[in-house]
């Protein structure tokens, strides 16, 4: 099979470790060809903290993958989320040496280049730079400005910004498993390309993955990524909360949850009752389901809260930058039953479940279309889409670039690979120079 239109997403949660073989059908669609999951171990609120068990467990599942599939893997877009990512806006500008020039793409990555040279916190990196709006001259609220007139280029940025040692210990991970790294994508930006359609990204809207072990915001407005947030709780911190409130183990209790949990206790009678089996000969214990589902409540409405102070951050409650679309919840978190009505009610938004099937083929299994897969989903997403435009750009690059000194050819190659029709994203361009990075560090 040929292996040119097929892309790979590796989802290292807390949780779970999925990976995922996706390629492009004739209709533009995914499909989805292989798929392999395994108990995440050595991953804590979605930072690695144990690299051998986390190397086992993305073997686990790459091998998982590899037997449905029947094609073998060699390269992965990984996620990346945890609490040590934060994002903040920025404005920057350029004077151009020649007004009597359109503004052309060049323009637009000095720009971008000079808000990556930002001094940060000691230990962070940054991530991705997003471009909101630019300005030509003091003319505000310009989405393109390629092909217009002008001295001065102003934009405003969402930069994305995460911890050096997270970044490298996950690029281990992968390399460790003897698999190349092929890009990395923020998990939120991943989940909301697999939920979202472009009409609620116009709208306005908020998507909130539930993780395990975090819980990430993207929102979305006008068709551009306005804020973004990892919140370091998750469905874990709602798991050992039964286990503590009803002193039973954590697989008990994780049973417990997704079998008879709901985020709202008014739903269950009195003497609704669950017994669970005691340890090694003890008596069992009784539960009654409105005290479970009291204790989830307290747990989710603290999740929520957290969440809707992001979005207030963000500036919900101005007309401007309303979201109309509302909400839209996906992650395992999003299978708790009464999550919609409770977070409807917390916040007073429209909220939609967000299975991942906005992109997936017709006769993709329903298994798959779980909220769970959306972040897996939406890297496989990510990678396809940047594939092709790489293709074509390596091969006129060969034929300029011969004449010149490598160095030269690098900086030509990363020229040429921007098709005038879509910019090949910066944060590619950043994951190249973080892949040569770690091929030193070893």
């Amino acid at each position: 099979m040929e292996n040119d239109n097929i892309a790979v997403g590796l989802d290292i949660g807390t949780t779970k470790i999925v990976a995922m073989i996706g390629r492009e059908n004739e209709y533009g669609k995914m499909e989805i060809l292989g798929i392999g999951k395994s108990k995440s171990l050595g991953v804590h609120r979605g930072v690695v903290n144990n690299i051998t068990q986390t190397i086992q467990s993305i073997q686990q599942a790459v091998q998982d993958a590899e037997t449905s599939s029947g094609i073998k893997i060699k390269e992965v877009v990984v996620g990346i989320a945890g609490q040590h990512i934060r994002s903040l806006q920025h404005s920057d500008y350029i004077t151009r040496t020649n007004s009597d020039e359109v503004i052309d793409e060049g323009d637009i990555d000095r720009l971008c280049n000079q808000v990556h040279k930002l001094v940060m916190l000691p230990g962070e990196e940054i991530i991705h730079v997003l471009p909101q709006d630019f300005k030509v001259d003091g003319q505000a609220e310009i989405k393109e400005p390629i092909g217009m007139y002008g001295g001065r280029l102003e934009a405003n940025f969402h930069v994305v910004v995460g911890q050096v040692s997270s970044i490298r210990n996950i690029g281990r991970c992968v390399k460790s498993s003897g698999l190349e790294l092929s890009g990395i994508t923020l998990e939120p930006l991943a989940s909301a390309n697999a939920v979202l359609s472009q009409e609620e990204k116009e709208a306005g809207v908020a998507l909130i993955d539930i993780g395990g072990g975090t819980t990430d915001l993207a929102i979305f407005k006008d068709g551009i990524i306005r804020h973004t947030a990892v919140i370091p709780f998750g469905g874990n911190v709602i798991t050992e909360d039964i286990k503590e409130g009803c002193s039973i183990i954590e697989k008990q209790a994780e049973l417990l949850k997704i079998k008879f949990g709901s985020a709202w206790p008014g739903e269950n009678k009195d003497n609704e009752i669950v017994s669970i089996p005691g340890l090694r000969g003890r008596e069992p214990k009784e539960i009654t389901l409105k005290n479970l589902s009291k204790i989830i409540h307290a747990r989710v409405v603290e999740i929520i809260e957290q969440v809707y102070l992001e979005i207030k951050n963000y500036g919900h409650e101005e007309q401007k930058k309303k979201l109309i679309a509302g909400i839209v919840l996906t992650g395992g978190g999003a299978q708790l039953q009464h999550i919609k009505q409770l977070v409807e009610y917390i916040t007073g938004m429209d909220t939609r479940i967000g299975y991942p099937n906005e992109h997936l083929a017709g006769d993709t299994d329903s298994e798959t279309t779980s909220p769970m897969y959306a972040t897996a989903v939406g890297l496989v997403l990510n990678s396809l889409k940047s594939k092709p435009k790489f293709k074509q750009a390596t091969s006129f690059s060969t034929m300029e670039a011969s004449q010149e000194t490598p160095e030269d050819q690098n900086m030509d190659e990363e020229e040429i690979e921007e098709t005038p029709k879509e910019r090949k994203r910066f944060f590619d361009k950043w994951a190249e120079k973080f892949k040569e990075f770690l091929d030193n560090a070893e």
